[in-house]
């Protein structure tokens, strides 16, 4: 798909740059970029949920267990 997006031209120099030494087309190294980019967003997001629950009383089973068994007696 494609998509226009403003960069500054500061930016697209140094894409230049980037792109006439590894031998690649701009929108290669974008798409590369990208992909980086989401990836370390969803690395992030999988990290940020580890020990949500050290503060709590209960662990995460248990609560599954209690949470089910509600649902099994409606």
């Amino acid at each position: 798909m494609r998509t226009i997006i403003d960069v500054p031209d500061a930016v697209i120099e140094s894409l230049d740059r980037v792109r006439a030494r590894d031998n690649r087309s701009r929108a290669a190294v974008i798409r590369e970029a990208i992909d980086g980019y989401l990836q370390r967003q969803s690395a992030a997001s999988a990290e940020g949920a580890f020990g949500l629950w050290r503060e709590r009383s209960k662990d995460g089973v248990r609560y599954q267990d209690e949470v089910r068994n509600d649902w099994a007696s409606q």
